[in-house]
Order: C-alpha cells, then sequence, then structure tokens
C-alpha cells in the first residue's frame, strides 16, 4: 500500500529532522564562541545588498561565513520539516499532523528570532529566547520521532509517579533556563562589542549549579520508586549517566575558566541531557497502539 510505504518513510526523515535541530543549537554555539555573532550585521541579508558574505567587510570573511553557514543551516532544516510533514499527511498519520506542522512553523519563528538577535547585536535574552525556542523545537522533533511507527495514546497514569514526571522535565527545563543565564553573564557573546546581562557569572553559575544537584538528587529518587516501568527506569538510568558527565564537564570548565572547547562540549551535553529528559517524560505520559490496518 502506498500508505505504508509514506509511514516507512517517516524513521529517517524524523530522525533527520531532530538530528539537524540538535546541529543547529551547536551550530549556533560554534558561531558564538569563535566570535562571529555579527559577522552578518544585518538579517536577511548578510551585509547590506547581499545576502551572502562579501570581501572585505567590516566582521572579516571568516567570521561573516561562518555565521552564513549556520543561516544555511536552516535551509536544511526546511527541507526536512516539509518533506515530514507531506510525508505524515501522505501516510494518512492524523495524529502526528500537528507536531509536524509545528516543526515547519517553529523553524520560521526561528528565523525571526535569529533576526531579532542580529538586530538587537546580540542582546542576550535575544540569543536565550533563540536557544529556548531550539530546545521546544527539538522536544516536538523528539515525540514526533518516538511516535512515527504507532499512534500515542495517553497512559493515564496519575498520582505520584505522574507528579514526579512532570516534576523532573520542569525541573530539567528551569537548568537550562539558570544555564542561559550563565551564558549571559559570560565572556563567550558572540562579538566583543555584545551586551552582558548585569549579573555576576559566578552567582549564575551558582544557581545553575544548584538547580543541576536538585535535578540530579530527584532523578536518583524517581529511579528508585517501585511503581515505574522498566522502559522508565530504564531512561532514568540513562539520564542519570549523561548528567553526571555534562555536569563534570561543566565544573571542569567553570574551574578552568569557561574555555571554547569546553563550552562546546557542555553545548553538546545540554542537548543529549534535554533529549533524555523529553525521553523520560514521554514514558510516563504516553503509550503506542498498533495502527489499524
Amino acid at each position: 500500500m502506498a500508505s505504508m510505504r509514506w509511514a516507512r518513510a517517516l524513521t529517517p526523515l524524523t530522525l533527520g529532522l531532530l538530528i539537524f535541530q540538535a546541529v543547529l543549537v551547536v551550530t549556533g554555539g560554534a558561531v558564538r564562541l569563535t566570535g562571529s555573532g555579527l559577522g552578518c550585521p544585518t538579517w536577511p541579508e548578510c551585509t547590506p545588498g547581499s545576502y551572502r558574505p562579501i570581501k572585505n567587510q567590516a566582521e572579516g570573511t571568516l567570521h561573516s561565513w561562518i555565521e552564513f553557514a549556520n543561516r544555511l543551516l536552516t535551509f536544511v532544516l526546511v527541507a526536512f520539516a516539509l518533506a515530514t510533514l507531506i510525508t505524515v499527511l501522505r501516510a494518512g498519520r492524523k495524529d502526528l499532523r500537528l507536531l509536524a506542522a509545528g516543526q515547519f512553523l517553529g523553524i520560521f519563528g526561528q528565523g525571526v528570532l535569529g533576526g531579532i538577535t542580529v538586530l538587537t547585536h546580540l542582546n542576550p535574552l535575544a540569543v536565550a529566547s533563540h536557544f529556548l525556542l531550539s530546545t521546544i523545537l527539538i522536544a516536538a522533533a523528539t515525540s514526533l520521532h518516538s511516535r512515527r511507527k504507532t499512534p500515542a495514546v495517553k497512559t493515564g497514569i496519575k498520582g505520584t509517579v505522574n507528579s514526579f514526571s512532570k516534576t523532573h522535565i520542569m525541573w530539567a527545563s528551569i537548568v537550562i533556563i539558570l544555564g542561559t543565564l550563565v551564558t549571559g553573564a559570560g565572556p563567550h557573546a558572540g562579538d566583543i562589542n555584545a551586551p552582558r546581562l548585569k549579573i555576576r557569572i559566578q552567582d549564575a553559575a551558582m544557581f545553575h549549579g544548584g538547580a543541576v544537584t536538585i535535578l540530579l538528587l530527584f532523578t536518583i529518587s524517581f529511579y528508585l520508586r517501585k511503581d515505574i516501568s522498566n522502559l522508565t527506569r530504564k531512561r532514568l538510568a540513562i539520564f542519570l549517566g549523561i548528567s553526571l558527565a555534562q555536569g563534570g564537564i561543566g565544573y571542569i570548565q567553570y574551574l578552568q575558566g569557561v574555555p571554547e572547547l569546553l563550552v562546546g562540549m557542555h553545548l553538546i551535553g545540554t542537548t543529549v541531557v534535554w533529549i533524555a529528559a523529553w525521553r523520560i517524560w514521554l514514558s510516563v505520559q504516553f503509550k503506542t497502539k498498533e495502527i489499524s490496518q
């Protein structure tokens, strides 16, 4: 059946969409860490009168191409999002339409926020909003990929386990938000003249580290519960291992004065930790059912 062929295509498409959503975060970090945030000093053009870098522009050709490459990645994401949406529609997966359409629209929202970030000269709040929208799109892409084969229904789990699940994902979100404050107060602004948050990086790091500690303790408490599923327990163990490694990188980078390489590794870790946290929430809130033929 044609619909089955379209359904099989969802696996590579949703995986590609999730990967490139994560890659966009990493390349955005590379733009910031190399000081290329204003390599293209305007938007939607790179420089006035040109959509691509030109020689001898003020920010330097290398910085311009780094920023321009990050912008080009958006077109790859648009292609994957559009292909996924078309495939969802052709496969008759009504349950995935909202998630697929949200990816497509969210990428355009990212473009607008990216423009605001450039036009406000890398205001840290704009940079943070740009990153946080990416985390929302990554979570949605994770949901889309997890449901690619069979529709999902609410588990109906209530009580303490449900509360633990919601608290866990909420606290993971708080950790990430506090992490953006550390970034906004830190030295890697993307441009030497970019504004910084009026908060000491030591204070921002202390709040962020405290939230991480609470999240790790809560994860252990969640894991030790007797009434969770084997799938949830397995995903909690994966999350705990990744988070401990991420915490180690974060602590070392702070002691070393936040060198670019470790900051980049920490950013990659943040993306992986967030995906792992979202998969825990999915394992509690939803279960899959077979598609009726």
